[in-house]
Order: C-alpha cells, then structure tokens, then sequence
C-alpha cells in the first residue's frame, strides 16, 4: 500500500508499506541535480552531498558514523544530473532513529569551513580517479561530446577551479537557493504505517524555508559526428550515442526491450556477435539514459586497438538489421521476460521501493503500480522495436566517442554512414 502526504510549505512524505519485511529504506529526495547549477556553481550540489555527513548544530562527523553504525544501519548518498538523494535502510524498530538522523543530516547541517577544507582534496581525488578508470572516463566523453556546452555535457563532480573556491558560505547560498520545500521528497518503504513516519517527520520538515528554487531546464540537442580521444592505453573504448528518449515518454517499454534485445543481457545480439562468436571485447553492451526531456541511446565496447574497425563494422551491422526487419518473436518474447523478472524481483528490495517511489513521484506526480509497468512492457510489439530502431540508429544520427590509442577518425566516421569531412578527430596527451 502507498500513500502521500504534503505538508503545509510544500514537501511530500511518501510511504509504501511491506509489512512482511524487517527492514525500513528511506530517502530524503531534491528534485535539483547537476544540470541546475549555474556555470559558477558547477560541482556544488554534490560537494553539498558530501558536507551533509560532516555534521550537524547536534552531531559532529563521527557521531553522525557513530550513530548509524550503533543501529546496524546503512547510509550514503548520490549526486546525478536531476537528483540528490540522501538515503538509509535500517531495521524497522529503528525506524524513529533513522528519521532522526537524516532530518538532522539534511535539514541542520553545520557546514562547517574546515570541514569544507578537509573535504576539499577528497573531491579533487575524485575528479582525478576519473580518468584511472578508462570505461568510466568513456561514458564521460561521450556525455560530454553528446550535450557539448550544456549542462548535461558537464561532470557532475564539477571543475577542479570551482572545487579549489567554494566556500562554506556558497554551499549555504546553495542549499537555501535550490532545496526549497516544493522540490523535496520524502520517500520510505518497508514495515512501517504512514501516520507513524509522517508523525515523526513533520515537525522537522514543516520549518523548511521556501526559496527560489530552480530555473527552468532548456533542452538540448545531440551532437553527432567522431569525436577521438588519444590515450596511451591498452584498449581502445569505443562508445556510440543516438537519439533516445525522455524518461517520461511513452516508448519507453519499447526503448526497453530494444536495449535488451540489442546489448542488455548475455543473449543479445551484440554480446553473441563480438564477444561470444568472435571473442573481440570482454565488455559489450546497449544502454539507454533518459532526463526529463531529452536522452540517448547508446553502445559500449572495449577492443583491442587492430580490432577498432572490424567491431564498428559489425556494430553498425547490428543497428542497421534493427531497422530493417522486425525483431524475432523469440528475442522479443525473451527480452520480455527479462524485463519483467528483473522488475519483479527489484520488489523484494525496500531500498528499491523506495527509490522507485520518489522516481515516480519526481516524474509523474503519482505512483505506478507494478501490475501498470507489466502490462506497458506486454504491449510492446516487434514494429514498435522496429520503429523506435529507425527513428534512433538511422543514417547519419550518431555520434562516435574513441578513447585510446587510435586516431583513425575518418575510418570511423565511414562505418557510421558519416561524410569524412564530418569526422571530426580530436587528440589529447
């Protein structure tokens, strides 16, 4: 069972209710994420995140370590591009506890400067760890290549100059600024009644101050063309973008089951092609990520740098095939079941409970029951996949991020069906 409850200044408390488990998952949401920063603020909203756990007016760091761990209890936080969540899981006779503690964390924190300069050189070390993991980096470029200038292209971690000035004061500027009530949620699953958690929240989360929140999002547009990186490593990391789709459309089903069939398990057709059949990437796959109004569809592929060309080629074989004959019912039927079962067995978890909870709510004002989700993923058809494939991999949509020890731009750009003077190689050391 589900229920919501919004408080006078505007935050909703949202609960879903599994009375056969012991434990309780909790998140405090903000609807304000990386892509809402200003130029000048870029990194605040997660260097925020990482100041929430060093402190209150009532805790200092370690209490606030000291006080989970007493409980059994786990805890942590994320940064993305729309998002900020703070979250817990616990038992649920610690359930007034945990409360206590993330209302503390987020609604009191102290923000104290030193903290500030202790945490300082750790996000500087996490901006760098960047680059140490060359898949991580890849996904990185593409965004970035992807969105160019805009919001969405940047790194949620922020600039290293913008890391090097914030100042205590400017995350508390931040915080006022973008966390007002109407942009916070609530979220908590497991064994627990809502009278009970919204008695016990209330009284914190009624005295939060409205501010001006955030500005409204401008959408961008996909860039396309061959973007090279060179570095001296030993694979070569080859990503592709495509046009995807917004998180709220209503293909989503089908964008999917097109991931799946494409690159989403072991039996998809790119994981059979180029690591099964030909043994040319330990790691390929399809994903697709969505924002609110915009998203992207996508391949990676990490090869051996001889092999670059023969794994595009093969690649662009696979889009192409997608958007010339429907999928088999078999792959079809197959990525359904996945998908479902995936679904389903996510519902045994409170924390994902609670995540899809305040997700819902985020993107749809309302709760979708799970039984709604099925039956979208059963009306997905071998066309729909197949229109969804032309409209996303047609000729001359794409764009190609190379990162490592290859420069052959051109090549690239002729596998994808783009002109070589659209190729457009860009090297680093």
């Amino acid at each position: 069972m589900t229920c919501k409850t919004t408080l006078a200044n505007g935050v909703r408390i949202l609960t879903h209710q599994v009375p056969h488990v012991r434990s309780v998952a909790m998140g405090v949401w903000v609807d304000v994420g990386a892509r809402d920063e200003s130029e000048e603020e870029a990194g605040y909203a997660h260097f925020l995140e990482h100041m929430m756990f060093k402190g209150t007016k009532r805790r200092s760091a370690y209490e606030l370590a000291k006080a989970f761990d007493a409980i059994g209890g786990q805890s942590n936080a994320f940064t993305t591009m729309e998002t900020t969540c703070y979250h817990a899981r616990v038992m649920d006779t610690h359930l007034p506890i945990m409360v206590d503690i993330l209302s503390d964390m987020f609604l009191n924190s102290s923000l104290d400067p030193e903290e500030v300069e202790n945490e300082r050189p750790v996000i500087l070390q996490e901006i760098g760890m960047l680059e140490d993991c060359p898949e991580d980096f890849a996904h990185h470029l593409l965004e970035k290549y992807a969105w160019g200038d805009h919001p969405l292209g940047k790194s949620i971690l922020g600039s290293p100059k913008n890391i090097q000035n914030v100042r205590s004061e400017d995350l508390l500027t931040f915080f006022r600024k973008y966390y007002c009530p109407s942009r916070v949620i609530v979220s908590l699953a497991g064994n627990l009644t809502h009278q009970h958690v919204v008695d016990l929240l209330a009284p914190s989360f009624e005295r939060l101050i409205p501010g001006p929140g955030r500005a409204e999002r401008k959408t961008p547009v996909l860039q396309r063309g061959v973007r090279v990186t060179a570095r001296p490593i030993e694979q070569v990391h080859l990503c592709l973008g495509a046009p995807g789709l917004a998180i709220t459309h209503e293909d989503r089903f089908a964008a999917s089951l097109l991931t799946t069939i494409l690159g989403g398990n072991m039996s998809s057709r790119l994981f059979q092609e180029i690591r099964e059949k030909r043994g040319l990437a330990y790691s390929v796959y399809a994903f697709s990520s969505g924002h609110m109004d915009t998203g992207m569809m996508g391949i990676y592929a990490g090869v051996a740098p001889s092999t670059v060309e023969t794994s595009a080629e093969l690649i662009h074989k696979e889009l192409k095939g997608l958007c010339t004959e429907p999928v088999t019912l078999e792959e079809l039927e197959g990525a359904r079941a996945y998908t479902k079962g995936n679904i389903l067995l996510s519902m045994e978890n409170t924390e994902n409970l609670m995540v899809k909870l305040a997700q819902n709510e985020i993107h749809f004002g309302r709760y979708l029951p799970v039984e709604e989700t099925l039956a979208r993923v059963d009306e997905v058809t071998q066309e729909s996949i197949m229109d969804l494939a032309r409209i996303a991999f047609g000729e001359k949509h794409f764009l190609v991020s190379v990162l490592g020890p290859s420069d052959n731009a051109a090549a690239l750009g002729e596998k994808f069906g783009m002109p070589m003077k659209e190729a457009c190689g860009e090297k680093k050391s």
